[in-house]
């Protein structure tokens, strides 16, 4: 029937009722009659075209029943011919059909095994040449059914990719000769415009290329169906993308797949493609898409450049922004994957590179992966493994996916950042990458290598180093920390110049800690090679960058060479904890051991931690590490084992940086440390430019005695690195502690260490000696210890004698020393309180310091500055014994006076300053010169002292000096006013100074006055003292305005010598001056101030002179009595000085002036005891707690007296040599624990008396104890100086404690003020004057034995002690047994 049926609709009809009907009967018997009755029409039918519907209806019941088309493969054999002979009929909806039914026999096992020789002999060339030249649509579609379940099979495949059927080639003109005809075909079928049989094409050559890529890719790549395949990649299917896309990513696998260029060719659609692909919601799709580009990137051969467009390359980074951006996160780990294989230099090495874009880009994907949150420690321990190698582990297998992903996420993003790193590192060595070629002239491009690479530190610093520390609060990834420690040792190179700065920040960020844990963890027992040798590269580059950064003062490449070699070898080898580490410090190694492991573990652990600590990362306990250390170099000395000279510094270094937490080193360890350095050939090999070391060193006697000078001396040698520390601090390093701040502490807290300093002074250079001073200046400016000074003006006269003998005249100019040298001997006298006696080394410096003055020039302001300031402070700061002699000796250098009488005269030859703001140093030379010649004057008149050159001076200059100013310094000008002062006090009879006239030549005879007046006022002219006068006025007018008191002082004191001249020499013209009416203008201005009260220092001292000479016009009685209504109103207590003792004088004036009485007799009886109580509240209990220790130091004079008296009359020699030298331990012992005291409480001597218990006894022990040390030295001198000229300590306390008590005030009056005296003189401490004489030595001659017996009694102590001392030595240690001295 179904052979009558002519209507193709009914025909189709029929068998689809025919089909369900079997498929409902669901029986055997009804199948095997339909194929008996198939197998009856096909054979007996005189044409093909009869067997159409035969061919649909068995195609639709092998649909439809399962195990049909088993059943015909099996039973109905013959069938297959007829099949065969079907499709190689000339229509093609037979062979349509028979190809539907091939599929169908072909997706059964069995039909698959059966049918396989029938295949391979006899269908696979008609199939082939059925489907190239299938025309319509169904058989087209037919037959790629047919061949996907042909390709399902390995069999199939490799038939049909290896048939070559040449009878068919050879009549189809389409086919190629020598070429696979099936992907020739598939190719055909990808040109058509159909995307449904372009997807299925594609899935056919997908599904062949599955099974062996490398096998079947060639001959599609040789058919060139790449390129049709990237063709495709155009259109809108979303499953023709997804088809093609996997077609692409198999073909990556093979290499001829880069090499024919296909990859060039199809870059630009690929990239167009996954834009277009990103707008759709296709989240596969997005993967796919970007692991192909992945993959391209990845293969693509460096010897072929993928991206020769640069647009394309920019399209390229724009797609990887935006899949980074993505909130799907499987896509941004994608994508990531894509950005690391992009960033690869023959991918961006056209010119120019897009320097910017990549910025973007690293940052977007930095960002993005820092922005999601890393896993949590709650859920994981730290010590679990967020990304394993082996995903099938059975601690991962609990993992969520999503961690995992964010694990995988972070170690995508670090392969990006660190082939953005290698990338810039490649790019330093072509000049085309550098800079951008085509940026316009005169304009600064961000496309440069430079900014690049500074990009990647910045950001590496701000992102990448916080994400990971991030990350690992919650898990640890040996394969992630891998990347990152890479990553870490590849940026070391990104940017040379800032290698230092970023190893600095590395190490002061616990870095090299992290390393070391990382190593221990992960990489013991051989564990995760990889990361330990990735560990050990970056620990290695680190120290090597921060030795070149640390170092750079003796940075020596043979050091560094040896380094290197040392780390390299041993730090694969470090995989030890940190209390692991400490104990291998300490181990010793066997002895005859050849095996060096240890010792080269033991110096890289030094070195880790020397640059750990030297960068503030300490992260082992100070305590334990300080003792690992030392055991570390007794052990090596031990041994004799010598590290090298690095591996000593970094242990000296630790050993300084963690004393303050150890114990104090024992005798043994400070004995190994000398021999160390002593067989060193220079300290500076092991020398660390560190206050920690140079206190290291100055705290144990045993090394500052043997090594102070030579590291005091490398301390001050060391180059200044100011510029560098600027610099650091730009990078977020910390600034370093200044070089002179760090050693005045350590002066402080030993004293002896200035020894040391003065004698660097003498024996360095230039340089050194400078900065030596400059901190000698600083440690006297904050500190003031009398003890200390006079140890240094001793010290001082040494290094001035040196200096000056070394020095000729004419290179003293160029010794930068000398002045700071001079600065400092004035700093050291002005730190010396209260008036003292001159002593020998006091005078040997003032004639050195005159000669100094001698040979200079009066323009060398920084010689002659300080020295004249010395000699102005020597005079004043003195007894008028010491004065007189200074004077003397002073006047007695003729160089010295023609050097100030250049200076005076300098005075008048200099140009006049512009401003009066600052005074400069010529002003404050003139200013010591006209002082100190002032000073001169003065003592020479008072002391009668021969002058042997004498100073001439224009007295006109002076005077037009003070009347013409012309801004004058004010310090200058008060200094030329003391000088005016001086001379008018004598009358201008001084045997020293010699006035000229302005006109009138030195020696000359100078002209006569023009007047009786003149006469009687001469030298000075009448028109020069109104001139004065009305300078001094207007001066004081000015002074209101500036307040100034210093030159309000001077203008009234020289106003009042003034009147008080012209008083002596011509009383009319005193009282004409001192009662001019401007004067009175001259009070309502001062008056009219912002002070409007005439309790003023400069207006009661003009008042005062008013009163004086008698100047009622002046001031009234009303304006007195206001006064004096002001000052009893007053509170006298809260006066200052100045205003008090001019209060005084006023009222003192007043009263000889004949005033009431009455009146000012309260006020001044009130000012009198408020000066002598008030202005010191404390003065008076202060004062009357003196007077009691006055009174009970005289009861314990008489208890010493009679101690004395009873030591005396011993007549035995030997008694009195053993109780004097008990005595005298003991009572300097006393001495000096009390001087500790009174100096850490900052007692004064010349100040209050002490209130606190503990204070008081110190002060009375000092007293005491001094007077009863100078009654025994003057009572036995031999005794004493036999025991006190051994001692240098004893000297320097006597010489504190004279000086001490000579300013306290209980030696001033009575019977003891002599005894400090005569015994600073019989001990040599001051100058024995020519009277001198011991007044005991005379008086008690039979208490001192000849000389003879004194000698003979010494010796025979000195053998008694010896004995003494033998006897002891010999019962020390241990004894064998009670008999050994029998034996």
């Amino acid at each position: 029937m179904l052979h009558t049926v002519e209507d193709s609709s009914t025909l189709d009809l029929f068998i689809e009722v025919l089909v369900r009907l079997v498929v409902e009967l669901k029986s055997e018997q009804y199948l095997r009659c339909i194929l008996d009755e198939s197998q009856k029409e096909l054979c007996k039918a005189t044409t093909m075209r009869g067997s159409l519907p035969t061919f649909t209806l068995l195609g639709k019941l092998a649909d439809a029943i399962p195990g049909f088309a088993d059943m015909l493969v099996v039973e109905h054999n013959n069938l297959v011919d007829h099949l065969l002979m079907g499709l190689a009929y000339p229509n093609e909806g037979i062979k349509a059909a028979v190809c539907y039914l091939y599929g169908k026999l072909y997706s059964s096992p069995v039909g698959t095994e059966r049918l396989s020789a029938h295949f391979e002999e006899r269908l696979c060339g008609l199939f082939l040449n059925t489907l190239g030249r299938a025309q319509t649509k169904e058989l087209q579609v037919n037959c790629l059914g047919l061949l996907k379940e042909l390709l399902k099979s390995d069999h199939f495949v490799s038939i049909l990719m290896n048939n070559s059927n040449a009878e068919e080639e050879s009549e189809n003109p389409d086919f190629l000769e020598g070429e696979n005809p099936l992907p020739l075909v598939l190719k055909k079928l990808l040109l058509t415009r159909d995307e449904m049989l372009q997807a299925a094409s594609s899935h056919c050559v997908a599904a062949v290329l599955v099974h062996s890529p490398n096998r079947y890719a060639p001959a599609f790549i040789h058919a060139d169906v790449p390129e049709f395949l990237f063709e495709c990649l155009s259109c809108n299917s979303e499953i023709l993308i997804w088809s093609v896309y996997c077609c692409l990513l198999l073909l990556t696998e093979e290499r001829l797949f880069f090499s024919k260029c296909h990859t060039v060719y199809g870059i630009e659609s690929l990239v167009r493609s996954l834009e277009d692909v990103l707008q759709l919601n296709n989240v596969e799709l997005h993967k796919q898409g970007l692991l192909l580009f992945t993959e391209i990137l990845k293969r693509q051969p460096v010897e072929i450049k993928l991206f020769t467009n640069r647009g394309v390359c920019i399209e390229a980074i724009d797609v990887l922004m935006e899949t980074v951006n993505c909130p799907v996160l499987e896509v941004v780990v994608e994508a990531v994957r894509a950005v690391a294989a992009f960033l690869r230099k023959d991918h961006l090495s056209s010119p120019p590179v897009p320097y910017e874009e990549l910025q973007k880009l690293l940052e977007a994907v930095l960002k993005r992966c820092a922005d999601l949150s890393p896993p949590q420690s709650s859920k994981r321990h730290a010590g679990d493994l967020l990304f394993s190698v082996s995903q099938s582990h059975p601690a991962n297998r609990h993992l969520s996916r999503v961690p995992q992903r964010q694990g995988q996420l972070l170690l995508n993003t670090l392969e990006s950042f660190r082939n953005a790193c290698r990338l810039a590192v490649e790019f330093q060595s072509d000049p085309m990458a550098q800079e951008n070629a085509f940026t316009a002239p005169n304009s600064e491009s961000k496309d440069t290598l430079s900014n690049f690479s500074e990009f990647l530190l910045r950001i590496c610093d701000s992102l990448c180093i916080p994400m990971v520390m991030n990350y690992l609060e919650g898990a640890v990834s040996p394969s992630v920390m891998e990347v990152f420690i890479s990553t870490l040792n590849t940026l070391f190179t990104v940017v040379p110049n800032m290698q230092n700065k970023f190893s600095k920040k590395l190490a002061s960020s616990s870095f090299i800690q992290l390393t070391l844990e990382l190593k221990a963890r992960f990489c013991s027992v051989q564990s995760n090679p990889a990361l330990n040798q990735t560990c050990s590269s970056f620990l290695c580059s680190l120290c090597l960058s921060l030795y070149s950064a640390t170092e750079k003062e003796r940075t020596s490449s043979q050091e560094e060479q040896e380094m290197s070699e040392l780390l390299q070898k041993g730090l694969p080898q470090l995989n030890y904890t940190i209390a692991e580490s400490l104990l291998v410090l300490a181990e010793t190694p066997e002895p005859f051991s050849l095996d060096q492991s240890l010792c080269s573990h033991q110096h890289c652990l030094i070195l880790l931690l020397y640059f750990a600590y030297t960068l503030g990362d300490r992260f082992v306990p100070e305590a334990e590490l300080f003792l690992a250390v030392r055991n570390f170099l007794v052990s090596a000395q031990d041994h004799g084992d010598c590290p090298p000279p690095y591996v000593l510094r970094a242990a000296l270094y630790l050993l300084a940086v963690c004393q303050d937490k150890g114990k104090a080193l024992d005798s043994r360890s400070l004995s190994t440390i000398k021999k160390i350095l002593d067989n060193l050939p220079n300290l500076s090999l092991v020398y660390v430019h560190c206050p920690l070391l140079l206190k290291f060193f100055l705290r144990y006697p045993e090394l500052m005695g043997r090594f102070g000078h030579q590291v005091l001396q490398l301390w001050f040698s060391w180059r200044d690195c100011k510029q560098t520390e600027t610099e650091e601090a730009g990078f977020g390093m910390s600034d370093q502690l200044n070089s002179a701040n760090p050693l005045l502490p350590i002066l402080k807290s030993n004293s002896s260490i200035l020894l040391i300093l003065l004698d660097l002074v003498c024996s360095s250079s230039v340089e050194v000696a400078w900065k030596v001073l400059m901190t000698l200046r600083t440690f006297l400016e904050r500190n003031e210890d009398v003890l200390v000074c006079d140890l240094l003006r001793s010290q001082f006269l040494q290094i001035l004698q040196q200096l000056l003998v070394e020095s000729s005249s004419a290179s003293l100019q160029a010794n930068r020393n000398l002045p700071v040298l001079l600065s400092l001997l004035f700093l050291v006298q002005l730190r010396s309180k209260g008036v003292r006696e001159l002593d020998s080394t006091d005078f040997k410096l003032l004639h050195q310091v005159s000669n100094l003055c001698g040979k200079c020039r009066p323009r060398d302001s920084d010689l002659l500055q300080p020295s004249l300031n010395f000699l102005y402070w020597s005079l004043h700061q003195t007894t008028p014994c010491s004065q007189q002699r200074a004077v003397a000796v002073l006047l007695s250098n003729v160089s010295l006076l023609e050097v100030l009488q250049k200076v005076l005269e300098y005075t008048w030859l200099r140009s006049p300053p512009s401003e009066r703001a600052y005074l400069s140093s010529e002003d404050a030379l003139l200013c010591s010169g006209w002082l100190l010649v002032a000073s001169l004057l003065l003592y020479q008149h008072r002391y009668n002292t021969e002058v042997h050159q004498t100073l001439s001076l224009d007295l006109t200059a002076v005077l037009n000096a003070v009347i013409f100013r012309k801004k004058q310094p004010v310090l200058l000008l008060v200094s030329i006013m003391q000088f005016l002062r001086a001379v008018l006090r004598q009358n201008f009879s001084s045997s020293l100074l010699v006035i000229v006239g302005q006109n009138t030549a030195q020696g000359a005879t100078p002209p006569q006055p023009s007047s009786l007046q003149d006469a009687a006022l001469h030298p000075l002219a009448t028109w020069q003292v109104f001139s004065l006068v009305v300078s001094l006025q207007n001066l004081m007018v000015h002074i209101e305005l500036q307040k100034d008191l210093l030159l309000s002082q001077a203008v009234v004191a020289c106003l009042e010598t003034l009147v008080e001249y012209l008083y002596v020499k011509n009383q009319d013209v005193a009282l004409h001056v001192a009662s001019q009416p401007w004067h009175r203008f001259l009070l309502f201005a001062l008056l009219s101030g912002g002070q409007k009260s005439f309790l003023q220092p400069g207006v009661l001292r003009l008042v005062t002179l008013f009163l004086k000479y008698q100047s009622s016009n002046i001031i009234s009685q009303k304006e007195i009595s206001q006064i004096l209504q002001e000052a009893a109103e007053a509170n006298l207590a809260e006066l200052p000085e100045a205003t008090s003792r001019a209060l005084h004088l006023f009222l003192c004036q007043a009263v000889v002036a004949n005033m009431d009485f009455l009146f000012i007799c309260p006020v001044l009886l009130a000012l009198l005891l408020s000066r002598g109580s008030v202005a010191d509240l404390e003065k008076q209990r202060v004062d009357s707690g003196l007077e009691i220790y006055k009174k009970l130091f005289e009861v314990k004079r008489k208890d010493q007296m009679n101690a004395l008296k009873n030591l005396i009359e011993l007549n035995d020699i030997n008694q009195q040599y053993k109780i004097i030298d008990i005595m005298l331990k003991g009572l300097f012992k006393v001495l000096e624990d009390s001087r500790a005291v009174l100096i850490a409480a900052d007692v004064p001597p010349d100040g209050p008396f002490p209130q606190d218990e503990k204070i008081k006894d110190a002060y009375s022990h000092v007293v005491e104890n001094t007077a009863f040390f100078g009654d025994v030295v003057l009572r036995f001198p031999k005794i004493v100086h036999h025991y006190f000229d051994r001692n240098s300590n004893w000297n320097s306390l006597i010489r504190w404690g004279i000086g001490f008590c000579n300013l306290t005030g209980v030696f001033e009056q009575g019977p003891h003020s002599q005894v400090l005296g005569l015994m600073a003189q019989e001990l040599g401490i001051s100058e024995k004057s020519p009277d001198y004489r011991n007044p005991f030595k005379t008086d008690h001659s039979e208490f001192f034995p000849s000389a003879d017996t004194f000698q003979k009694a010494l010796r025979e102590e000195e053998k008694r002690r010896k004995k003494e001392e033998k006897r002891k030595e010999i019962r020390k240690g241990p004894r064998i047994s009670r008999s050994q001295s029998e034996l």
